[in-house]
C-alpha cells in the first residue's frame, strides 16, 4: 500500500471543510487535484470514504472513523513539536539538586526564585542530605547538581566554588556581648557554647582555634543543624558560631549576629556530575546563586 502523507492531508482537509471545493481553497490546491488525491487514497485503501450526492460529499462510518484515528495522531504530533520547542527554551524542564539541609534552607531559596522568574515552567527537586551520604550519590550521578561545604574531591564529580564568607557569632540580643561589633574568641571564655556535633568539619576548627587560645566555654549543647544551633541560641540557652548564611537567614527577633575579630573561613562548593548528561540549569542556578551570596560576615541586629 503506497498511502503518502499527502494523501491524509487531503482526507483531513476535506473532513475538515466539509466539500472537495472548500478543501481545496484551505490546501492551496486546485479542486482536480484534490479529487484526484481523494480517489487515489480511496484506490489504495480498497473501500470509498465518501458517498457523492448531487456533487456533495457525505463521509462514510469508515471515513468517521479513520478522521477520529487521524486527529489523534496529528495532536499527538503537535504534543512533541510543543515539547520539542519548548526543550530549546528549557520550558518544563526539571532540575534536581542535592544539597545540605542549612543550604536549603538559607542560600538555595533567594536562587531558585531568580532562575525560575526567568524559566518559569521549569521544575526543581531539592533533596537535602549530609555527607557521606550526599558524596556518594554525587558520585553515583543520581542528581544534575550538588551543593556542599569545604567539598573533597570526589570520583566523577566537578567542583566549583560558589562563595567564601567568613564564620560569624550569634548571640540572644540581651547578652550583654551583644552591644560590641566584633568578639574575640576570648570574649567567649565561661560563656555557655552551643555547638555543632563532634564529626563537623567545622565544629573541629572552631575547637581548634579555642584550644590554640586557651580559651574555656562550656560546652552544653550540641546538634548536628546549624538552623537548631540558632534556635538554641535565640532561647537563651548560649552563644555560638555558625556559617553566615544560616545566620542571617535565622537574624531578628531575639537573635544578633556579629563579626569575629578573626576569620574562620566558610565554603560553599557546587558538585557537577561529569558522567550524567549536563543540564543547562544547572549551570545557571549556580550563577543565581553567586549572585545571591551575601558579602561576607555581615552584621544583623534585632
Amino acid at each position: 500500500m503506497d498511502i503518502q502523507h499527502r494523501h491524509i492531508e487531503v482526507f483531513r482537509a476535506v473532513m475538515a471543510a466539509g466539500s472537495v471545493t472548500a478543501a481545496a481553497s484551505l490546501l492551496h490546491t486546485s479542486q482536480p487535484t484534490l479529487s484526484r488525491d481523494l480517489a487515489r487514497l480511496e484506490q489504495l485503501l480498497g473501500y470509498p470514504l465518501f458517498e457523492r450526492e448531487r456533487g456533495r460529499l457525505k463521509p462514510t462510518a469508515r471515513a468517521r472513523t479513520l478522521f477520529d484515528e487521524v486527529e489523534r495522531s496529528f495532536q499527538g504530533l503537535g504534543r512533541v513539536i510543543e515539547r520539542a520547542q519548548a526543550l530549546g527554551r528549557d520550558d518544563d524542564a526539571e532540575l534536581t539538586v542535592l544539597c545540605l539541609p542549612a543550604l536549603s534552607h538559607a542560600l538555595l531559596p533567594r536562587a531558585l526564585a531568580a532562575l525560575l522568574t526567568d524559566h518559569a515552567g521549569a521544575r526543581v527537586d531539592i533533596t537535602p542530605a549530609e555527607p557521606p551520604l550526599l558524596d556518594a550519590w554525587m558520585s553515583e550521578q543520581r542528581f544534575d547538581l550538588g551543593l556542599a561545604e569545604q567539598a573533597t574531591p570526589l570520583p566523577g564529580v566537578r567542583i566549583e566554588p560558589v562563595l567564601e564568607a567568613d564564620e560569624v557569632a550569634v548571640l540572644p540580643a540581651a547578652h550583654p556581648l551583644a552591644a560590641r561589633e566584633r568578639l574575640a574568641l576570648a570574649d567567649f571564655t565561661g560563656q555557655d557554647f552551643i555547638s555543632l556535633a563532634a564529626d563537623d568539619p567545622y565544629r573541629r576548627e572552631i575547637d581548634a582555634r579555642f584550644e590554640a587560645e586557651g580559651v574555656s566555654r562550656r560546652l552544653r549543647v550540641q546538634t548536628h543543624s546549624a538552623v537548631a544551633v540558632c534556635e538554641l541560641v535565640r532561647a537563651g540557652l548560649g552563644l555560638a558560631i555558625v556559617n553566615p548564611l544560616t545566620a542571617q537567614a535565622c537574624a531578628g527577633h531575639g537573635l544578633v549576629v556579629r563579626h569575629l575579630a578573626m576569620s574562620i573561613p566558610y565554603r560553599v562548593s557546587a558538585l557537577l556530575p561529569l558522567h550524567r548528561p549536563a543540564q543547562p540549569l544547572a549551570a545557571r542556578l549556580v550563577s543565581a546563586l553567586r549572585s545571591c551570596a551575601p558579602p561576607p560576615a555581615s552584621s544583623r541586629s534585632a
